[in-house]
């Protein structure tokens, strides 16, 4: 099994981020796949040679979940930008907003303020994948309170990598960036019910 890193160089340019940030953050998440198909290589080997010792394997199994979340959690945020400030809002995601927050705006209030919590992490609106009901969650780093059974629809990562160099200590300025570079119609491809 050898994980790929995806390209999102076409993100370069997009309103909020400078290029030097988003290079930044792309080599970060080069690391992440990196370092997950490292892990999987040493624990496949580690096997095949019959020398896994408990401690180490428990160590290198709780590592490979960090790595590989912490990869596909920088492909979901990637994957969710680009919306070049158009905020299009599909009938069905707006409608599913509204019944699960009253409106878009309330939605959003809750969202900025989940995302504006203390500590390092990730903020996320998700989909309930047996009711189909939504709602916004802090995820600590990559792996603690992580969403058992829902779909991410919007991810927003709120570790200081994804907004120091452009914005300082000014987190809330970048929540507001990102929510300009938005593409709706990623999120809205992710609704499940």
């Amino acid at each position: 099994m050898s994980y790929q890193a995806q390209d999102y160089s076409d993100l370069l340019g997009i309103q909020g981020f400078s290029d030097t940030l988003l290079i930044n953050h792309f080599n970060l998440y080069n690391g992440y796949v990196k370092n997950a198909n490292e892990i999987v290589a040493h624990i496949e080997n580690t096997l095949a040679e019959g020398q896994a010792d408990p401690i180490e394997y428990a160590g290198l199994k709780q590592r490979i979940d960090q790595e590989v979340a912490g990869m596909r959690l920088h492909e979901l945020y990637f994957e969710n930008l680009g919306g070049r400030n158009e905020i299009h809002l599909s009938s069905s995601l707006l409608k599913l907003l509204k019944e699960n927050f009253g409106s878009y705006e309330a939605w959003e209030e809750d969202f900025k303020t989940t995302a504006s919590m203390q500590g390092v992490g990730w903020a996320m609106l998700c989909q309930d994948n047996n009711n189909g009901k939504l709602n916004n969650l802090w995820l600590d780093e990559h792996h603690s309170g992580h969403p058992v059974d829902r779909t991410p629809l919007l991810v927003l990562d709120a570790w200081e990598h994804s907004y120091m160099l452009d914005y300082g200590l000014k987190r809330p300025q970048y929540i507001a960036n990102f929510f300009k570079s938005i593409n709706w119609n990623v999120v809205d491809s992710r609704i499940k019910i």
